[in-house]
């Protein structure tokens, strides 16, 4: 057990069975009162986030997560296989625990798992990927305007919206978190 002085950013906390990642924290000493930690944490499954506050000095109990780097290599059925970057170990993550970030991987493209005990708790993507589109419709000639967009297909399989003059063959960069198109790429 660990006491409030321990709560940093990145740390993962165990509250009711339940892994929540510390985002950000505030000790708060009032002029009257006993001090407090005020923090916001994440819950690292669902990533619901969650105000919750501390009295200074109370015991809490941090987990102990490693994150470490990996190689996307295929998907297998319901599963994707990943390479450990430092060993060579291969393992498979569940399609539930990889989520929305499927939409954006490629294979061989580096990413970064956290582990609990073993068990892959999430998988964590750089902010922005470049991907191919692989299908769009075809661009009206002379419209160089950011007014429209139209939805495009990437090498993924995923659908994004772009705007209307990019065609199929080029290569744009989309934030992993939202799934927005935030360039063209040469």
């Amino acid at each position: 057990m660990a006491s409030t002085a321990d709560i940093r950013n990145g740390v993962v906390l165990n509250l009711d069975g339940q892994l929540w990642s510390v985002v950000e924290f505030q000790h708060v000493k009032p002029g009257k009162g006993g001090a407090f930690v005020r923090t916001k944490l994440k819950n690292v499954v669902s990533g619901k986030t969650n105000d919750k506050t501390f009295n200074a000095g109370s015991k809490v109990e941090i987990e102990n997560v490693d994150r470490r780097d990996f190689t996307y290599l295929y998907g297998d059925g319901d599963g994707f296989v990943f390479m450990d970057a430092a060993d060579y170990d291969q393992i498979t993550v569940p399609a539930t625990v990889v989520g929305d970030a499927k939409n954006f991987m490629l294979e061989n493209q580096q990413v970064t798992i956290a582990l609990h005990n073993g068990s892959p708790l999430y998988v964590e993507l750089p902010a922005s990927v470049i991907l191919e589109i692989t299908y769009t419709e075809p661009g009206l000639q002379g419209d160089r305007s950011s007014a429209g967009t139209k939805p495009a297909t990437v090498e993924t399989g995923y659908e994004i919206q772009v705007p209307l003059f990019l065609e199929t063959g080029t290569k744009v960069k989309v934030d992993t978190r939202t799934g927005d198109y935030l360039g063209r790429v040469n």
